[in-house]
């Protein structure tokens, strides 16, 4: 069997202006992630990330706590959807930032909604793909790490979105689970699946054990 680690990204900028930028915080998450692989002589056969700019600074703070390089092939299906844009196809009037609790909870209520209408094909939020095309994308990256052959160790640094979406292909999910397993990736949470040549098997979801002592759990986050 093979080992496919999927990590979601560092924690970004939530409710900035350019949302696709690590924080200070979710470098120091990636980078604690690369030492704790490091310390226990993890090695990756393979790397493969999305394309958005939160993907590759995540690996870079991963490759430095690491102390080693890992070169990766950038995949656009690894991509996250736009929230924005699924949350417009339902709600077109604007919508403030969301500066304070209930104005998040908004967002995640219609961002719940706007999922599970695109996912139905009833929505098609501007400048995204059809969720159909969405999920191929997904299931593209899961054949090309099966196609690496048995015994292989990957890694793929990616989003909440195609991370659960990897999960809910391999569990064959409702819609609805997928959602709610979207929403619940903690930033630089570690889900492994094993792999033969046939299939993916989930083995952990959502794990944090690189910040899982007293000094490292100020670091976790949601968002």
């Amino acid at each position: 069997m093979g080992s496919l680690y999927l990590v979601r990204h560092g924690q970004a900028s939530f409710g900035a202006a350019d949302y696709d930028q690590l924080s200070a915080k979710g470098h120091e998450q990636c980078r604690h992630l690369g030492a704790y692989w490091r310390e226990r002589g993890q090695r990756f056969d393979a790397v493969f990330t999305g394309t958005l700019k939160r993907h590759a600074q995540s690996l870079a703070g991963i490759v430095e706590g690491y102390g080693e390089d890992l070169p990766a092939v950038a995949l656009p299906g690894l991509n996250e959807y736009d929230s924005e844009a699924v949350v417009r196809a339902i709600h077109p009037e604007p919508l403030g930032k969301p500066t304070d609790p209930e104005m998040v909870k908004q967002h995640f209520r219609l961002l719940r909604q706007g999922l599970l209408a695109w996912m139905s094909g009833e929505t098609a939020p501007m400048g995204m793909p059809s969720h159909a095309d969405f999920a191929a994308g997904v299931a593209d990256a899961l054949a090309r790490v099966l196609a690496l052959g048995v015994g292989k160790q990957v890694l793929i640094v990616s989003s909440g979105g195609p991370i659960a979406t990897a999960v809910a292909q391999v569990l064959s999910t409702p819609p609805e689970t997928f959602v709610e397993l979207n929403l619940r990736i903690r930033n630089s949470a570690v889900t492994e699946f094993a792999f033969n040549p046939k299939r993916h098997h989930l083995v952990t979801f959502n794990t944090l054990p690189h910040l899982d002592t007293a000094q490292t759990r100020v670091h976790i986050t949601h968002a």
